[in-house]
């Protein structure tokens, strides 16, 4: 999901750069929101548990789409999925460098430093097709309106309201709950918060969370993924992992604060458009081989909760300081 919402910045620029093409985006149905309100941008949706699932089912995807003709192909994924299809579809396919060999020297030790944004190499693969774009300036869409069923999770109009995601993927990413539920308790007292998650496991510990602290609201297994960007249109300021939820509120010109754990921003994740202190990273004197992974998937034994190195007043004051 993440990879999909970070794309949402180039193409706008695309599209915004150069108004006379038009563009067809190929990813699955539930991310068919995520490109609303983008000027010449369809979404082709991928059944990739369905008729397009397997070498058969790329194939009868590759035929469908080249009924519609392209005049150039971005592959902005690279890959299984991307790389059997370049073979069906043929043509002007250009596809992402997505720097496997200096992020293996991340991970391993050998470097640490910046290496170019995702963002970057999304338009990389566009200026290879003939359409450089600049990113420096970029646009965002106005905030929705809210409907009366999203005003409902805004305890408090009077105040400010931050989202928080407190999840990620692995647990490795993860801010510890018990000092993220501090930071919601000292937060709420003159914020309204709004919690994002899903699943069986994160609904309930976010309902908890509500239960017992004052103006926060769940949207966790309640809103269509149309209704949650909706809502964090309308966010202050998002506070979330290195997660989809981030790169979610960044795709729309929401302030978006991370709090990393094994992973890094010099890996080139970090939310689109925010400022470097806008990451809040592990204290590499306790967790010295940080970044121990691209994607938060592998870690030494002990770095479990790396995150937790960043105390509750930083990120507090964080918030504070952004709003």
């Amino acid at each position: 999901m993440g990879d999909v919402a970070m794309s949402v910045p180039a193409i706008r620029a695309l599209t915004q750069q150069y108004p006379n093409l038009k563009v067809t985006v190929v990813t699955r149905k539930f991310f068919k929101p995520f490109f609303r309100g983008l000027k010449n941008v369809t979404v082709f949706e991928a059944d990739l548990k369905g008729k397009h699932k397997g070498i058969l089912g790329l194939y009868k995807l590759s035929k469908e789409l080249k009924i519609l003709k392209f005049d150039a192909v971005a592959d902005i994924h690279n890959v299984l999925r991307t790389k059997i299809l370049k073979f069906f579809i043929g043509g002007n396919f250009k596809q992402i460098d997505k720097g496997r060999k200096e992020k293996k020297a991340l991970v391993s030790g050998e470097i640490f430093q910046q290496l170019k944004t995702t963002h970057q190499r999304y338009a990389d693969v566009f200026e290879a097709l003939g359409f450089p774009l600049d990113l420096s300036n970029p646009n965002f869409p106005e905030r929705a309106k809210l409907n009366e069923k999203l005003q409902l999770f805004i305890s408090n109009k009077d105040i400010p309201t931050i989202g928080i995601a407190p999840f990620a993927a692995f647990e490795g990413k993860l801010y510890p709950l018990e000092q993220m539920k501090l930071v919601i308790n000292q937060l709420s007292k003159k914020h309204n918060i709004i919690l994002f998650g899903g699943g069986n496991s994160e609904i309930i510990q976010l309902n908890q969370i509500e239960a017992q602290t004052p103006n926060t609201k769940s949207v966790a297994g309640k809103l269509s993924l149309s209704e949650e960007l909706d809502l964090i249109s309308n966010l202050d300021v998002m506070l979330a992992m290195d997660s989809g939820n981030a790169h979610m509120a960044a795709m729309l010109g929401v302030k978006t604060l991370t709090v990393w754990g094994v992973t890094h921003p010099f890996a080139g994740f970090a939310p689109f458009n925010q400022p470097n202190d806008y990451a809040l990273v592990a204290d590499r004197n306790q967790f010295p081989k940080i970044p121990t992974s691209i994607y938060g998937n592998k870690q030494p034994e002990g770095y479990e909760n790396a995150a937790g190195s960043v105390s509750v007043e930083a990120v507090v004051e964080k918030i504070k300081s952004i709003i």
